[in-house]
């Protein structure tokens, strides 16, 4: 039998996410993020094409590497402005009994005890369709904002273990499962000796306490990583229970999916507990030679300043300082060589420029664009998912929501018809989505569920 394809939109609470400058098409909504009937009617659309989840980005700082100032992504709306998502969930549940919402949070820049009743209260609120995405945030603008300077890459990883530790605490060990008696006799709403503090001190927090909510469906919400660096991985397999990962081409999968199916084996799981996802762009017409010139449409909207901007942040290089039509020398820096290492798997044909890495990236960053008819969009992706040892797809766009409601009105119902996507949900928690009806809770072999 062949495996169920799951699908998350990949959003943002913004203007620009993937795509910058793609705000000024003409079938763009994507200037209504401010206005909770566009974030209504898209999760809607979600549900009835059967999406596990909404899964909404998010970052607590500008692009401000290109040019050395926020300028390019201001004037681009390249992930700013930016709203909290964490207010959008209870809306779009409400109008919705299906669709799960991930949602991202900081390890670096939250403290974990005041964010564990904001995810239990979205998981009694949700009925238990939440996932928290944990990131240790990049952005040297987020640290000033902060008042701190960048934490080193394993730091920050040091930091987010803690953090996890007391996160599981809070929400696995603080109340027992009986610990609410609504005794309307005895007077007892709730048994003082089934909540217990968790007196945590360890290298960066201090909690005394107990989690002010009660358990929720799942306790703990689904867990989700986006790391992409070795010690990213390591802390994926260890915590993850649906990793995000970016993947160049196919053929280049496998070997990303079982290093890190190796390494969640390693950490005493099973190999198939972390569902893999990578993420894609689909532009789709009636036809390939449709679909293709929907393309060059796109591109005509596309914002290359945009592209540099959001190139910077991610990789750290300004490539204001280049010629942009001059190819990168591997020789200059360590982050160019990286940065080639990168494109160069893209193609390794040719001598790649500052304007052929913005123009790359123009249209869904730097992960891989499927343009063509529902059939052959739904052919790449079951070769994605066969050749590349994948889960699921995060599902970015272009154009929002147009490019969604295409993938959702003849895509999926293509996918359906070859029976890679489920025609109801199976389970009621976002969790169940993942690993299967009646699995409700963290697995036995997590560490959330042994943790002191």
């Amino acid at each position: 039998m062949a495996k169920r394809i799951g699908f998350n939109a990949f959003n943002m609470t913004a203007a620009g996410h993937q795509s910058p400058g793609m705000w000024s098409h003409p079938d763009s909504q994507a200037h209504r993020y401010k206005d909770l009937d566009y974030w209504l009617d898209l999760a809607r659309t979600l549900e009835r094409g059967r999406f596990d989840a909404l899964f909404l980005a998010d970052v607590l700082g500008p692009y401000d590497v290109y040019g050395g100032t926020p300028a390019a992504a201001l004037r681009t709306g390249l992930q700013i402005p930016a709203n909290d998502p964490f207010q959008y969930i209870s809306a779009m549940a409400s109008v919705t009994s299906g669709l799960g919402f991930a949602v991202t949070a900081s390890a670096t820049f939250e403290h974990p005890y005041p964010l564990a009743r904001r995810f239990s209260t979205l998981d009694h609120l949700t009925k238990g369709r939440v996932g928290w995405n944990v990131v240790t945030s990049y952005l040297p603008s987020a640290s000033r904002n902060f008042g701190t300077g960048p934490l080193a890459h394993d730091d920050r990883y040091e930091l987010a273990e803690e953090f996890m530790t007391v996160m599981y605490k809070l929400w696995e060990k603080s109340w027992d499962d009986d610990a609410v008696e609504l005794d309307r006799t005895g007077g007892v709403f709730v048994n003082p000796d089934k909540v217990h503090p968790i007196q945590h001190e360890g290298r960066f927090f201090k909690v005394d306490g107990f989690n002010m909510a009660e358990p929720s469906p799942q306790r703990t919400p689904v867990i989700f990583q986006a790391g992409a660096s070795s010690r990213g991985r390591s802390f994926a397999a260890k915590h993850g229970e649906g990793l995000f990962v970016n993947v160049l081409n196919s053929s280049l999968s496998r070997a990303i999916t079982g290093d890190i199916r190796d390494q969640t084996e390693a950490a005493g799981r099973k190999r198939d507990d972390v569902k893999i996802y990578t993420i894609l762009t689909a532009v789709i017409a009636d036809s390939d030679a449709e679909a293709e010139r929907k393309y060059r449409e796109y591109k005509e909207y596309a914002s290359q300043e945009g592209a540099m901007a959001l190139f910077g942040g991610f990789s750290g290089l300004d490539l204001a300082k280049f010629d942009k039509d001059s190819p990168l020398s591997t020789g200059s820096t360590n982050a160019i060589q990286t940065v080639l290492d990168l494109f160069t798997k893209l193609d390794s044909s040719r001598q790649w420029t500052p304007a052929d890495i913005a123009d790359h990236m123009s249209i869904g960053g730097v992960e891989p664009v499927l343009v063509g008819s529902p059939e052959t969009i739904a052919d790449e992706i079951e070769r994605w998912i066969d050749e590349g040892d994948l889960d699921g797809i995060n599902l970015s766009y272009a154009v929002t929501p147009h490019d969604i409601e295409a993938f959702v009105d003849t895509v999926v119902p293509e996918l359906q018809k070859r029976g890679r996507v489920w025609k109801d949900y199976e389970g009621s928690t976002l969790r169940e989505y993942l690993s299967g009806e009646g699995n409700r809770r963290l697995s036995s072999n997590h560490p959330g569920v042994s943790v002191a």
